[in-house]
């Protein structure tokens, strides 16, 4: 079966998309936990759930880009990087916890758009680990569980945040070391 060569890139390019939505409904809920808490949830977690797919199909019909490994991980960045600031506007997070994830995010960003005439910096395994983690956290500060569950949900969510930001950090410092060895590499083989 043929798929759009372009597929994976759409789906991407769909995720970015969803994200002033997902903010939107996430805002104009104003933390009442009602139905928009619940569909902007919903919409966050399809939109990075989709992360895996549209990987999978360009691996899986061989249909990998460079622009899919740059779109990617911003996709990934700009869901959570919402997702973080609405809870933190909404006062469910704290300011740090969303400045200390941004500035990690924005610097591999800016760093993957340096050095893009050079090589294409693609996602390591720490930084998909990171992503999942994230995603894992912010799925569950969204969804409004303590309603369901009851407020011990928020000692599990609090655990799982904090292992996202170490993972955050550390991910950060992986891409920092490797690319300071990759680039030593480069310049000893010049």
């Amino acid at each position: 079966m043929a798929i759009p060569r372009q597929l994976p890139n759409a789906i991407t390019i769909v995720r970015i998309l969803c994200a002033p939505v997902f903010l939107f409904l996430l805002l104009a809920d104003g933390g009442a936990d009602g139905p928009l808490r619940w569909w902007a949830a919903a919409l966050f977690i399809v939109a990075i759930a989709t992360d895996g797919l549209d990987g999978y199909l360009a691996r899986r019909y061989e249909i990998v880009t460079d622009l899919g490994k740059l779109l990617d991980p911003i996709a990934d960045k700009v869901l959570t990087g919402v997702a973080f600031i609405g809870l933190s506007i909404l006062g469910e997070l704290p300011w740090w916890v969303t400045v200390v994830v941004l500035v990690r995010e924005i610097g591999i960003t800016v760093y993957r758009f340096v050095v893009v005439s050079d090589h294409v910096l693609a996602a390591a395994w720490m930084g998909k680990l990171k992503t999942v983690a994230q995603a894992v956290a912010l799925s569950l500060a969204l969804l409004p569980l303590w309603n369901v569950v009851g407020e011990w949900i928020w000692w599990v969510n609090g655990v799982v945040m904090a292992i996202a930001v170490v993972l955050t950090i550390a991910s950060g410092i992986d891409y920092v070391i490797s690319e300071t060895r990759a680039a030593r590499v480069r310049r000893a083989g010049k």
